[in-house]
Parts: structure tokens; C-alpha cells; sequence
């Protein structure tokens, strides 16, 4: 049956993408983890860190102005000091936001360089090489001019 073995190559490159897809994502996911562990808490540390005048400290606000914005509303922290704070807990906001987007478009381009790359390259060369064997295989269409004809008439 000639039929079974006829795209073997495909079928092991696919084999070997699949596989090669397993490590590829595994660095991706703790690459991701690891990122995003340092961005939450750079946020985190951004949003819980509070800064004074000193007439506000003063007044007592660092004991009522403490961790994140909703909870020191909560906690009665005056309005002037979170107005005063909102602008850069904001901009730390978007920068997490960037930070994220950025590592989206990073782990894409890593994707694209370590797993479709690879796989496209092993796809080009795959078929060169049963192009050049299918060309190799098959006779050519003259015959050699010593070959013997036979005439049935």
C-alpha cells in the first residue's frame, strides 16, 4: 500500500513542532509569571506608598492614610491628601497597564521567533528536500538513444 507512507515527513514534522511547542510555552508561562509577580508588586508598592507635607503629617494623616486608595478612604484619610496622591498612584496605574502590554508583545514575539519560525523553516527545508528526492526518483521523460523500441504491429 503505497498510500501509508506517502506524507510521513509531514506527519513527523508536525510531530516535532507539537513537541517543540511544550518547552517553548513552558519558558513563556514562567517568563510571564516571574514578569507579572514584579509588576504586581511594584504596583502595589506604588499604590500603598504615600507622600506627606508637613502640615498634613501634622495633623496625623500617615496614621489614617495607609495602603491602597479605597482603604484609606475607608480609613478617613482627608480628600486633600488623596487628591494630592491620585495623580502619580494614576500614572503607576498605566504603567502597570503598559508593563502588561508590553509583556503581551514580548511573549508574541518570543512565540513567533522560537516556535513558528523554527517550524516554518523545518516545513521550507522538508519540502526542498521531497521536491529534490521526488525529482531524483522519477526517470526522466527521453529515452537514451541505444534503447531497443518494440513495434507491435
Amino acid at each position: 500500500m503505497a498510500w501509508r507512507h506517502k506524507n510521513r515527513w509531514f506527519r513527523r514534522w508536525l510531530m516535532a513542532i507539537v513537541f517543540w511547542l511544550v518547552p517553548v510555552m513552558i519558558v513563556a508561562g514562567r517568563e510571564m509569571r516571574d514578569e507579572m509577580a514584579y509588576n504586581r508588586a511594584d504596583l502595589q508598592l506604588a499604590l500603598t506608598t504615600w507622600t506627606f507635607t508637613d502640615a498634613e503629617r501634622n495633623d496625623g494623616a500617615p496614621l489614617r492614610c495607609r495602603g491602597t486608595p479605597d482603604a484609606a478612604r475607608s480609613l478617613g484619610c482627608p480628600a486633600a491628601v488623596l487628591a494630592a496622591n491620585a495623580p502619580r498612584q494614576q500614572a503607576a496605574l498605566d504603567e502597570y497597564t503598559q508593563r502588561r502590554s508590553t509583556l503581551a508583545v514580548y511573549l508574541w514575539s518570543v512565540f513567533v521567533g522560537y516556535w513558528i519560525v523554527p517550524a516554518a523553516t523545518l516545513l521550507a527545508v522538508g519540502i526542498v528536500i521531497g521536491a529534490i528526492r521526488r525529482a531524483l526518483r522519477r526517470p526522466s521523460a527521453k529515452t537514451s538513444p541505444n534503447a531497443v523500441t518494440e513495434r507491435r504491429y
